[in-house]
Formats: structure tokens, C-alpha cells, sequence
């Protein structure tokens, strides 16, 4: 009776400690943007969200960012609440909305 009652404790506690072991959640992302976002900082077509977070970009480097992948005549950027730099620029002769997240991801309409 004794090996059954301590097989029984070591099947529960395993059965426990299965339900502990779950896939790590990943950070939400914003759905306060209307803009899609790119998946990677050099990836200008993605339906993600931009991520909101502490920016470590100046706007100096939000600028330079932008001017890497294309974007032009970069003005008016500001960072919001959310700490995403937004702002205009020219693409393809078109001015355009941008948004740059602290990931470097890029969004444009």
C-alpha cells in the first residue's frame, strides 16, 4: 500500500510539472498603428504590427533609417506615447505617412 500511495504522489507531481512547462509568450504588439509594419528593420512589406517599447533611436538615427531603405525629404518626425517615431517622406514620387518602432521595423502606407 505504501509503494502504491508514493507511485501516486510521483504520477500527480509529474502531471503538475507537464502543466508548468508551456510555450514562452512573446510581447504583445501594438494595434494602436493603422500602418503595417515590416518584419525586419530592412523588410519594407509586412502586415505585423510596429512594436511599442522604449526607443533607443535620436531622431537622428530614426532619420537615417528611413534614408537607408529609400525614403527621402524625411520630416516632421516625432516620437509618440508609444515611443514609435512617426512622420512623412517621399517614396516612389509619393509622400507617404512613416512610423519607425524601437526595433528599427518600418511602416509606410
Amino acid at each position: 500500500m505504501k509503494n502504491f500511495i508514493i507511485a501516486a504522489g510521483c504520477l500527480a507531481a509529474s502531471v503538475s510539472m507537464a502543466g508548468a512547462h508551456t510555450a514562452p509568450q512573446t510581447a504583445p504588439t501594438s494595434s494602436a498603428t493603422s500602418l503595417p509594419a515590416a518584419g525586419t528593420p530592412s523588410d519594407n512589406a509586412s502586415t505585423t504590427a510596429l512594436m511599442a517599447g522604449k526607443n533607443s533611436f535620436t531622431e537622428a538615427q530614426a532619420r537615417t533609417r528611413l534614408e537607408n531603405q529609400g525614403y527621402t525629404e524625411v520630416s516632421a518626425l516625432t516620437k509618440d506615447d508609444q515611443s514609435i517615431w512617426r512622420g512623412t517622406a517621399m517614396k516612389d514620387s509619393k509622400s507617404v505617412p512613416v512610423a519607425i518602432d524601437y526595433q528599427g521595423h518600418i511602416a509606410s502606407k
